[in-house]
């Protein structure tokens, strides 16, 4: 059986993701100011956080549209799968939802079906790669849904940003209390609820404690890391990753470790020298 995986664009894609056929990108779009962005391979990380750092107002963003979804799911693979960032922090999964509803009542029935990833970035980039995995086993469609179900349970989200100005002001950190105390150079450590909403685990005074807070927070979460990838994504900061994935590696040995740089939508909130991880 053929399959499809259409990843929304917080989700970033490896080369030889990019490189197969059955990985496809929906791409959001970003606002800075009247500078129009689509998140595809034209993103140009370098400008785009030049003109965040000159704008004095926040970037906006915007999800893959209904139809974008519908056209993506016409391809003649038996099996397709969408991949979206948390449904809590943005539209892109009822876009997809919708975009699903919208094919089967066009194009008839179809086996489609839409993961909200209950996080962002390149945990979405696992779950793809799951899905993949599944497929490649030749399980069937249920038993590829339900198998990733279970493992998006298992997944955890982490993250340390030098600042959380954006998150804050597109109202992502709903029910998130504590003022971070920016003269004292704070730095919350930041992570995800299974719901996929955001939560502080912590804080630290400077990044780089920051970071060591946040490998102490993912050792005491950690279960069967045998089993799992390491995955780090980073906003212009490969040095940060590669310390992260370090210093876990040597608490833990993983099935496999993966470090990606952002995509547009990741880079927008994660802002520069953000550093995200999901095992």
């Amino acid at each position: 059986m053929s399959y499809k995986i259409i990843v929304d664009s917080c989700g970033e894609l490896t080369e030889e993701m990019k490189a197969s056929e059955c990985f496809e990108t929906a791409s959001l779009e970003i606002d800075v100011e009247d500078y129009h962005i689509v998140d595809d391979e034209t993103f140009d990380q370098t400008d785009f956080l030049r003109r965040v750092a000159a704008s004095p107002v926040s970037p906006k963003s915007s999800c893959p549209s209904p139809e974008r979804y519908m056209e993506g799911y016409r391809c003649p693979a038996d099996h397709v799968y969408a991949v979206t960032l948390s449904a809590e922090l943005s539209g892109s999964y009822n876009s997809a939802v919708l975009g699903k509803n919208l094919y089967h009542e066009e194009y008839g029935e179809k086996d489609i079906y839409v993961f909200n990833s209950r996080s962002a970035s390149i945990g979405e980039t696992l779950i793809a790669l799951k899905i993949a995995e599944c497929e490649e086993k030749g399980m069937e469609f249920a038993q590829v849904i339900e198998t990733v179900e279970e493992y998006i349970k298992g997944q955890h989200t982490y993250f340390v940003l030098e600042t959380l100005d954006t998150l804050r002001k597109n109202g992502r950190l709903k029910g998130v209390k504590a003022v971070v105390a920016t003269a004292l150079n704070i730095k919350p450590v930041m992570g995800s609820t299974p719901e996929g909403t955001i939560v502080q685990l912590g804080q630290a005074r400077g990044v780089k404690k920051a970071l060591a807070k946040m490998t102490e927070e993912i050792m005491k979460d950690l279960k069967d890391p045998g089993r799992k990838i390491l995955a780090v994504s980073h906003c212009n900061c490969r040095e940060r990753a590669e310390y992260v994935r370090d210093t876990l590696m040597k608490k833990a040995e993983f099935r496999d470790t993966l470090i990606l740089d952002t995509a547009g939508i990741s880079s927008m909130y994660a802002a520069d020298g953000g550093v995200i991880v999901v095992v």
